[in-house]
């Protein structure tokens, strides 16, 4: 028998091939060996919850009836929705920003932890487990399914919108200079801090302890027996809904965003057709790349994402005002670091339970509504990065996730937003009045100002909002995907139906409510979030639980999990790596005993 280590389910579509002896601990065939006893072991091995049928038609029914419930509520009665939406976000915004503040000071305080302590030194996927992706692929993989397409807009118009001035940071005479430290902060360690809690949870849950890439594996355990099926259900539920919604909503913004480059270097207008066409010729994109595979779509695209995206800020630095921004860097940089713990504790204490509407509270569109966004995206992009991550220790998984990307939003944002505010106090305050008029605009117009190549860039950004939106679509069909289908395994077919999908709510909310009700849609997913983070708490608290109790037996069970070698359990699994319920594969999991062997003698986490 020869073994391929893949992750489980969900593993890569491409005909697979055996591994050479030295990946992986992967063995060769024997010389010799008949082909008929050939075969391939996923890892890591199935030890999780095979859901009951009830649960599993509710997960896929219910969905799809309550986004479509959502969406045409929302079409039909846009101002009641609208003004429902508002006041939900006023009494989050007035009464809970301390419980965001407080639940991003638990974020970085656990990835902190991870780091500094003995269990960094864990390996997702056991101690043979190696990255299947290379350092550059990874991170490319990172940056494009977390922050690409809203950093590419946000990286200016957040400055511009804050030039005037902004709390706790201070500007030291410098215009603009708070709005850049502000957008570092909401971009930058903080933000990937609270996908990287998130990511490292479903990672371990999944890589380590055989369990299924989904919420409801890496939380239910640490619950009551007796309400654990229930809550997993619910909790599925969420993680779907948010997970459509989000990517429905935000593929309607990146229409509109590419519109507004399109119109920028030809002239077209941007309206409803050109819309449509975008989100077809998108949508398309992104069902080919998710046909192929992570390694041949995703991975490929996101490595084209790096290379634009240097290209174009490298050309910003050169032909731009340089010397500004080198200045400018240097002083943000240091303003962020030492306005950093008072912005991550800052909860605008005297506005607190006034009652005030949202948009009266600096903190409403801002710090509370960017936290609540990066919650509610959380179950996609860190569905997706704990998959493709397998093969690296804790530690290296955590600083490569928060680190790495963050030095990439600030170094961005410092040649992005001090090219226009230079260009901006030239000319008259035009990009700040784009930014008024429209966000998408915004950038394109301070791209043209770039003596020499501007036009070049503008052709650039456009395809950067396309590639970066495909590639965050993609990944997110990809979590999807595992959330509705697991523990079985998704096919390519199923992502494509899935890309369709959204792209089609996309269209229907962008074709009859227009960008109003896109709006409404994103902001009540957003606000969303707020129950959800009760459950990433969960999750965490249930992470760091496993890892406290981790012991010989639990390592044990680890390395049994994913030995690249076979085992006789293998000989009982169905093409999903699903043991045959007639002879299980030990304890530790949800089926009975196999009676020719014992792996392990853990209790099952679900009895």
């Amino acid at each position: 028998m020869t073994t391929t280590e893949t992750n489980h389910p969900g593993a890569e579509d491409s005909p697979s091939t055996p591994e050479p002896e030295n990946r992986d601990g992967a063995a060769e065939t024997p010389e010799g060996a008949s082909r008929a006893d050939e075969r391939t072991v996923d890892l890591p091995r199935f030890r999780g919850f095979q859901i009951p049928a009830l649960d599993r038609t509710i997960i896929m029914v219910l969905p799809p009836l309550l986004i479509v419930g959502v969406v045409i509520a929302v079409i039909l009665a846009p101002d009641a929705s609208a003004n429902l939406i508002s006041n939900l976000r006023s009494v989050v915004t007035g009464g809970f920003t301390w419980w965001f503040v407080l639940y991003s000071l638990i974020a970085v305080a656990v990835c902190v932890w991870l780091c500094i302590s003995p269990l960094g030194r864990i390996r997702l996927g056991g101690p043979k487990a190696r990255p299947a992706h290379g350092n550059f692929a990874w991170y490319s993989m990172l940056f494009a399914c977390g922050q690409g397409v809203g950093l590419i807009f946000w990286s200016l118009a957040e400055p511009m919108m804050l030039r005037d001035g902004a709390p706790v940071a201070s500007d030291m005479g410098n215009a603009g200079q708070s709005g850049i430290i502000w957008t570092y902060f909401h971009w930058g360690p903080t933000a990937w801090a609270m996908y990287c809690v998130v990511a490292i949870c479903l990672a371990y849950s999944h890589h380590n302890l055989g369990k299924t890439l989904t919420f409801r594996e890496a939380t239910v355990d640490i619950l009551p027996s007796a309400v654990r099926r229930p809550a997993g259900v619910v909790i599925e539920l969420l993680a779907i809904i948010a997970t459509v919604l989000g990517l429905a909503t935000s593929f309607g913004f990146a229409a509109m965003q590419f519109s507004s480059g399109l119109n920028a270097f030809t002239g077209v207008a941007s309206g409803p057709l050109v819309w449509m066409i975008v989100i077809v010729v998108l949508g398309a994109l992104t069902a080919v790349s998710a046909f192929m595979g992570v390694n041949k779509g995703m991975k490929r695209i996101s490595e084209l994402n790096s290379v634009l995206s240097i290209v174009l800020v490298v050309g910003v630095f050169v032909f731009g005002p340089t010397i500004f921004i080198l200045s400018n860097m240097f002083q943000t940089f240091g303003g962020f670091f030492a306005s950093f713990p008072a912005m991550s504790f800052w909860t605008e204490a005297e506005t607190a339970g006034s009652g005030a509407p949202w948009d009266e509270l600096w903190n409403g569109p801002w710090t509370v509504f960017i936290w609540c966004w990066v919650i509610a995206f959380s179950p996609f992009v860190a569905g997706f990065i704990a998959r493709i991550s397998r093969g690296r220790t804790i530690r290296e998984f955590v600083l490569g996730v928060t680190i790495v990307p963050s030095l990439i939003v600030m170094v961005w944002t410092a040649v992005i937003a001090s090219a226009g505010i230079r260009y901006d106090d030239q000319n008259g305050l035009v990009i700040s009045e784009a930014v008024n008029e429209d966000l998408s605009v915004a950038l394109f117009r301070m791209l043209e100002m770039v003596p020499g190549i501007g036009i070049l860039l503008i052709i650039m950004a456009t395809v950067l909002v396309a590639t970066y939106y495909v590639t965050s679509l993609d990944s997110g069909t990809y979590a999807l995907a595992e959330f509705v289908s697991a523990p079985k395994k998704s096919g390519p077919a199923f992502r494509v139906v899935l890309v369709i999908s959204i792209a089609t709510v996309a269209a229907v909310l962008l074709s009859l409510g227009g960008a109003a009700v896109v709006d409404t849609v994103q902001t009540g997913t957003i606000i969303g979030a707020f129950p959800f983070s009760f459950v990433i708490i969960l999750m965490i608290a249930n992470l760091i639980r496993r890892l406290r109790s981790r012991n010989a037996a639990v390592v044990r069970t680890e390395r049994e999990i994913n030995d690249p070698e076979p085992r006789p359990e293998d000989e009982f699994v169905d093409e999903d790596g699903i043991p045959d319920p007639r002879r299980g594969v030990g304890e530790g999991t949800f089926v009975p005993p196999q009676t020719f062997r014992r792996h392990d003698d853990r209790r099952d986490d679900y009895r």
